[in-house]
């Protein structure tokens, strides 16, 4: 990178009318992070002067997306091409003197470090007026061409619409990515036309109206999934398929195991410590920290959730925004938790809710439990205090505390706290009434057989 400064406008007016949603195209997710955040965070590590987002339809969508972030935002009232789009930052940029890189918004994972060799080449010796970001794609299909000298001396840009048979031989593609110096930037966007098949403004004829003042441009080449794009659904999972395959890649590289890693999902955010185990089809939502020798059992769900050291998962767990597990505690198969803590070295193995709760170091949660937290109205909190156990299939009604070291008798249902140490027995004596059984069987046959 040069000491120049820099600004970005990331297009984002396009309708998006093959997704078919009233969700605007760039805010649909990858990872669980809309495409236009992960191209806004990949150019931040840029240390952009300015950023600036050209939105058009749905515009409301957008403008709400980055106004948290402090982001500028102008409006392409006419989407009339890329060349146009462009050209509605210049008012934003009018005081600006330094480099600009343009993105688009629905092309969300270029890498950061190949924005930098883009900014980076345009102040080579040869001095191009534009950087063009170049990919070859296994079926080069409509891309607009380039066609340029092993040097990447662009020759000539065109639209596929416009190209000629030998020029659409060319598999050199235009990913409509560029880099330009805010100097030439606006001044050739002014002098381009419409004179096309599409009668739109194209932003890479400034590339040809720079040639024919004798300026040069260049052209630098990256890999096609770097520049893929998203029109419709099926691209948007396509996205979504790369996006994970790269981080399971780096998740084992960091020194997690994936014992089948095309089924795990991880989101934009989590966390892995080393020496993770993480079983097939698991899937990460946002919010997950995993620390060091966790082990996450398969069917596994996990969001917003933090685990600490030596726990365990699963099978068949549920960890919901705001549960903790503290180190070497345990959730079997079928235990969800949400908004509690699990303590160290306490358990939950299996069929149990742990809802607005903390439970204390090495408690022991029988099966069947739940801490019954909502009232329709409110949420309450249930307390289990440190070494406590509660017996399978009891019912806790919050707000409530168990103390330290109590045990609660199987099939309870408290609504009282229980002292530390004491047994808790909410249940009506036991009585047999023998005989009963056969007379009662008897009574029934004898009812069945009169009709």
């Amino acid at each position: 990178m040069t000491s120049r400064p820099l600004a970005v406008i990331v297009l984002a007016a396009g309708k998006g009318t093959r997704m078919k949603s009233a969700t605007h195209k760039v805010l649909h997710p990858i990872a669980g992070k809309p495409m236009l955040a992960h191209l806004l965070d990949r150019a931040a590590e840029l240390g952009p002067a300015q950023t600036i987002v050209v939105v058009g339809a749905g515009r409301e969508q957008v403008e709400s997306a980055v106004a948290p972030l402090g982001i500028s935002v102008v409006h392409q009232a006419e989407q009339l091409g890329t060349g146009h789009a462009v050209l509605q930052a210049a008012e934003a940029l009018q005081d600006f003197s330094g480099d600009v890189l343009i993105l688009y918004g629905d092309v969300p994972l270029v890498p950061a470090n190949t924005m930098r060799r883009m900014v980076s080449r345009l102040h080579d010796p040869d001095a191009p007026t534009a950087v063009v970001l170049g990919f070859r794609p296994e079926d080069a299909g409509a891309y607009g061409r380039i066609i340029a000298d092993e040097a990447g001396r662009i020759q000539k840009m065109v639209e596929f619409k416009d190209a000629s048979s030998e020029e659409r031989a060319v598999n050199l593609c235009n990913s409509g990515l560029m880099a330009v110096a805010s100097e030439d930037l606006f001044s050739l966007l002014q002098r381009v036309g419409n004179d096309n098949a599409a009668g739109e403004y194209y932003l890479p004829d400034i590339v040809m109206l720079a040639a024919a003042d004798g300026r040069g441009s260049a052209v630098i080449e990256t890999a096609a999934d770097e520049v893929s794009g998203v029109n419709s659904r099926e691209e948007l999972a396509v996205l979504e398929q790369s996006w994970q395959r790269v981080r399971r890649r780096q998740a084992m590289a960091d020194g997690a195991s994936l014992v089948a890693p095309d089924t795990v999902w991880f989101s934009h955010d989590t966390l892995l410590g080393r020496d993770v185990l993480i079983e097939p089809n698991v899937v990460f939502g946002p919010g997950v920290s995993i620390a060091d020798r966790v082990t996450i059992h398969a069917f596994s769900h996990l969001e917003g959730a933090r685990v600490a050291e030596g726990a365990s998962v699963g099978p068949y767990a549920r960890l919901r925004p705001g549960a903790v597990m503290e180190a070497g505690s345990r959730v079997g198969n079928f235990v969800e938790m949400k908004k509690a803590v699990l303590g160290e070295g306490a358990k939950a193995n299996h069929l149990t809710y742990l809802g607005d709760a903390e439970v204390g170091a090495g408690a022991n949660i029988g099966a069947g439990t739940i801490t019954c937290n909502y009232d329709g109205f409110f949420k309450y909190k249930t307390v289990i205090g440190t070494g406590a156990f509660i017996g399978s299939n009891s019912a806790l009604v919050a707000p409530v505390t168990i103390g330290d070291g109590a045990i609660v008798g199987a099939g309870s249902t408290i609504t009282a706290d229980v002292p530390g140490d004491a047994l808790a027995l909410v249940r009506p004596p036991q009585t047999s009434k023998a005989g009963w059984a056969e007379r009662f069987r008897n009574l029934m046959r004898a009812r069945k057989e009169a009709k």
